[in-house]
């Protein structure tokens, strides 16, 4: 893929000042959303293959784009559900959703992932592991609570278990995201840099990344131990 891709820019320098204070809010509150009618019946669609297929250990690829990433998460993970979500029904049609070939473990959605998340957790559905593969940065100081970490939905990610790794071009992001994870389940996350090897990005924007010359960063966390009770718990309208 041609490199072409501007490095992210921003007025902040380093982690938010605010962060802490953010999300000590947004743990000490409940988040009331009314859920979306396509998303309630996207879940609902999922929770029905998940069922018939015995209730496999579940892989969420959310914000998966044009949904590549989520077929190479289904060959990389093929005891499991592979659900890939993602708000653009144009964006998943220019992917595998279509293909006749797919693995029968793959299922990509459109879906709000905000109430999506509060649905699996709601219902009491823990994710084996969860990726979020270059979420928009979002990278203007005033746009902390734009970014996942910085939304009220975080406690809610996180409260849904498994191993959940973030991976971005902007190193202020997953420093910020480590923090979160930290904060809020107690595990020390480490953020890595990242080489994929030629052939082996996950998605079509960290190929393009790569090839920009931008570094790539990772922070992957074990939240398996993490309560699903609480102020975690979705209130849902």
């Amino acid at each position: 893929m041609f490199g072409n891709s501007l490095p992210v820019t921003s007025n902040q320098d380093g982690v938010h000042p605010d962060l802490q204070r953010v999300l000590e809010r947004h743990r000490a509150a409940h988040f009331r959303k009314p859920v979306s009618a396509h998303t309630l019946q996207a879940f609902e669609r999922m929770q029905s293959i998940w069922s018939k297929a015995g209730q496999p250990p579940l892989v969420l690829d959310a914000g998966c784009g044009v949904g590549w990433s989520t077929l190479r998460l289904a060959l990389r993970h093929p005891d499991h559900l592979v659900v890939g979500v993602d708000q653009s029904a144009e964006r998943l049609q220019r992917g595998p959703a279509g293909a006749d070939d797919n693995p029968a473990n793959l299922l990509l959605l459109r879906a709000d992932l905000v109430d999506f998340w509060r649905l699996l957790a709601a219902h009491g559905m823990a994710l084996a592991h969860h990726y979020l593969l270059y979420p928009t940065p979002w990278p203007r100081k005033q746009h902390l609570g734009r970014r996942w970490h910085g939304h009220p939905v975080f406690p809610v990610m996180v409260a849904l278990g498994g191993t959940l790794e973030c991976r971005s071009n902007w190193i202020v992001y997953l420093q910020e995201f480590a923090i979160a994870l930290q904060i809020s389940s107690g595990a020390a996350v480490p953020v890595l840099a990242w080489d994929p090897p030629e052939g082996a990005a996950l998605t079509p924007f960290e190929e393009k990344y790569r090839a920009s010359g931008h570094g790539l960063w990772r922070c992957c966390a074990d939240l398996s131990e993490v309560s699903r009770t609480g102020p975690h718990a979705p209130v849902l309208p």
